[in-house]
């Protein structure tokens, strides 16, 4: 089973895809973290992100690999552990230039079917319109911006890794929904036959259990 989970930032799909693939016992894909590991990648390698053509080539010569249960996912780079060091403002930057450069996509969409072939979870802001748009069940899970904000900013406080205000936070939030929602090569969108559920107000034991209702009547 392909269970898409798209969405724009703050919306709960990491959570969710990974209470959802621990219930299924399927395997869990963050398609974000993967987008990391190559913006992370293009830092390190000192390569303009304009450079379109350089950046892709990169991506297309790393290998990134995604170990662990749902929640211990390890990210690894040319088999370097960088779970944490793609959490960080700069990586988080980059990572929402180079995720916009078509060839970067083509080749982690090329990854990501392949990783995928004995059934997943995966979430992201294409799954269910570009990486399988066959999917057997397609969320489109969003909320209030003001709300996406202040989980992410809870989420990066608990963690440590950033040091932005609650506002910043919010404003960078908006940004990112604009460049992924305007990019020419696989926008956010919901995908026509997509369940959308707006969590705001919501706890995420309501949402996924709303979820894992819809899993069990559709299939």
């Amino acid at each position: 089973m392909i269970i898409a989970i798209d969405g724009p930032s703050g919306s709960g799909k990491s959570t969710l895809g990974r209470m959802l693939a621990r219930a299924l016992n399927l395997l869990y894909i963050d398609t974000g973290s993967m987008y990391r590991a190559v913006a992370l990648a293009t830092i390190e390698a000192e390569l303009d992100p304009k450079d379109k053509e350089a950046v892709t080539a990169l991506a297309n010569r790393i290998e990134i690999d995604l170990r662990g249960d749902p929640d211990s996912l390890s990210v690894l780079l040319d088999g370097r552990d960088i779970t944490d060091q793609i959490r960080t403002e700069s990586v988080t930057d980059m990572s929402s230039i180079v995720s916009t450069i078509p060839g970067v996509r083509r080749a982690m969409v090329e990854r990501q079917r392949a990783i995928s072939k004995r059934g997943a979870v995966l979430n992201g802001r294409d799954i269910g319109t570009v990486v399988f748009p066959e999917a057997d069940v397609k969320f489109f899970l969003t909320a209030a911006p003001g709300e996406r904000a202040e989980r992410r900013y809870k989420e990066d406080q608990e963690t440590a890794r950033v040091s932005t205000t609650l506002a910043e936070t919010l404003a960078d939030m908006i940004e990112r929904d604009r460049r992924d929602s305007t990019r020419a090569d696989s926008p956010l969108k919901v995908a026509d036959d997509a369940i959308v559920i707006d969590s705001t107000g919501k706890s995420i034991e309501e949402v996924f259990a709303e979820m894992m209702a819809h899993v069990h009547r559709d299939h």
